[in-house]
C-alpha cells in the first residue's frame, strides 16, 4: 500500500519551538536509521540537531561510514550530491529543502564549461594541455566532467596540493567556479598574477585572445561566493586602527586584497581550529559566514576571546538559511511515516565519473 506524503503546508505555520519538539520526537522514533548532518554555516536552530558537523566533504565521508539508512543533509544541494556519490548503495540522501542551492555553484554549469572546453580547443589541445579542476562547491555533472577529462576536485583545504598535482601532468589549469580560491592558491605557489587570467563564460573565448590563453598558466572562471565577496580591504584596515594587536583570519573565497591583508587564510575547519588554539583574551576579525562566526564567538567567550564578524552588515548564506526547523521536521516526520521526500540521487554514469574525480582528490590529499 502506497504511503501518503505528509504535505509541507502543514508545517509552514508552525512556530520554531513547536518544530523543535517534533524534530526531537521524530529523531527518537527513527533512532540510528537516520543521521542528520549539519554544515558549519547552518543556522543555529537546525545545527543543534546535527549528529555530525563540519564542512561538506568531511560530513559526506563520515556519513558514508555510518550504518544509517537515511542521510539528512542540512546544507545545500551540491553537498547532498557529494554525500550520495560517496555513500553506500543502501543509504538514501535527503535535502530538507530542494531550494537550498549555492550561488557560486550556479555560476558554472555544464553547458558553459563544455563550451569553454570547445573554445580552448580552438587554441590548444585541452585534453593534453589543460587540467580541469572544480571546487567541491559545484554540481555533480561538473565533477563528472573533470573525471572524464583527466581532471580533479579540490577543497579549500587541499587546493594547493591539487594544483601541484595538476601542474605535474599538464601545463595549464582551468579552475572553476570560484576565481578567488584559484587566484589565492596560485599566488601561494608563486604564480604571477599576470599568468592567472579570468575566463568570462559569457564572452566568446572567455573574453581572452588566443595569445593570452597560450600565455596563461591558470584560467580562473568568473565566479565567486556571494557571502565572501562582501568582505573588503577597508573593513580590515579600519578594524586594525581600532585593534592593532588583534588578528585577522579569512576564508580563501574572499577576494585577493582581503586575503593579503589577513594574518591567516584557510578553510572553515582551519578558522575554527586557529581561533580555538589562540591565547585567552585574543581578539579576532573573521571573514566568513555569520552563523559560523557567531558560533565561535559564543564558544570562546568564556576564554575572554573576542571574535568579530568582518563585514559591517549582516551577511549570511541565504540559500543555507532555507533549511529551517519546519523543513527538517517535515522531512523527518515523513521518514517516520515511511515516506522519503526530497531524495538527492545523482544519475549512475554521472556519479561514476564524479567519483573518479573525487577519488583522484582523495588519493592526492
Amino acid at each position: 500500500m502506497e504511503v501518503n506524503t505528509i504535505r509541507f503546508e502543514r508545517f509552514k505555520p508552525l512556530a520554531d519551538e513547536a518544530c523543535q519538539e517534533r524534530i526531537l520526537a521524530a529523531r527518537k522514533a527513527l533512532g540510528a536509521r537516520a543521521v542528520v548532518l549539519g554544515h558549519h554555516y547552518q543556522r543555529a536552530d537546525v545545527y543543534r540537531h546535527a549528529d555530525l558537523t563540519g564542512d561538506s566533504l568531511r560530513l559526506s565521508k563520515l556519513a558514508a561510514q555510518t550504518q544509517s539508512e537515511y542521510i539528512v543533509f542540512c546544507g545545500v544541494h551540491f553537498m547532498a550530491e557529494v554525500a550520495d556519490i560517496l555513500s553506500k548503495p543502501s543509504q538514501t540522501v535527503i535535502l530538507p529543502d530542494l531550494n537550498a542551492g549555492c550561488s557560486m555553484a550556479d555560476m558554472a554549469n555544464l553547458a558553459k564549461v563544455e563550451r569553454a572546453w570547445r573554445e580552448l580547443g580552438e587554441v590548444l589541445e585541452p585534453d593534453q594541455a589543460v587540467t580541469p579542476i572544480t571546487y567541491i562547491n559545484s554540481a555533480a555533472d561538473l565533477k563528472a566532467f573533470c573525471g572524464e577529462h583527466g581532471g580533479i576536485v579540490c577543497t579549500s583545504t587541499n587546493a594547493r596540493q591539487i594544483l601541484q598535482w595538476a601542474f605535474g601532468r599538464r601545463e595549464k589549469v582551468l579552475f572553476f567556479p570560484d576565481q578567488h580560491l584559484g587566484r589565492w592558491t596560485g599566488y601561494l605557489m608563486d604564480i604571477p598574477l599576470a599568468e592567472m587570467l579570468v575566463w568570462d563564460p559569457d564572452e566568446p573565448m572567455g573574453g581572452l585572445t588566443a595569445q593570452q590563453i597560450k600565455m596563461a598558466k591558470v584560467l580562473l572562471w568568473k565566479g565567486h561566493c556571494s557571502v565572501h565577496q562582501m568582505f573588503q580591504a577597508q573593513h580590515i584596515l579600519r578594524w586594525r586602527q581600532e585593534h592593532p594587536s588583534g588578528m585577522v583570519i579569512s576564508h580563501p573565497e574572499c577576494n585577493f586584497e582581503v586575503c593579503k591583508l589577513s594574518d591567516y587564510v584557510g578553510s572553515t575547519d582551519f578558522i575554527i581550529k586557529t581561533v580555538a588554539a589562540s591565547a585567552p583574551g585574543m581578539r579576532w576579525l573573521v571573514g566568513t559566514e555569520l552563523n559560523l562566526v557567531n558560533r565561535i564567538a559564543e564558544e570562546y567567550k568564556p576564554q575572554g576571546k573576542v571574535v568579530q564578524f568582518m563585514a559591517p552588515t549582516v551577511c549570511m548564506c541565504s540559500t543555507m538559511q532555507r533549511i529551517d526547523p519546519q523543513h527538517l521536521a517535515w522531512s523527518l516526520e515523513n521518514l517516520v511515516a515511511g515516506k522519503v521526500v526530497n531524495q538527492i540521487k545523482v544519475p549512475a554514469r554521472e556519479a561514476e565519473l564524479a567519483r573518479v574525480a573525487l577519488d583522484r582528490m582523495l588519493a592526492v590529499s
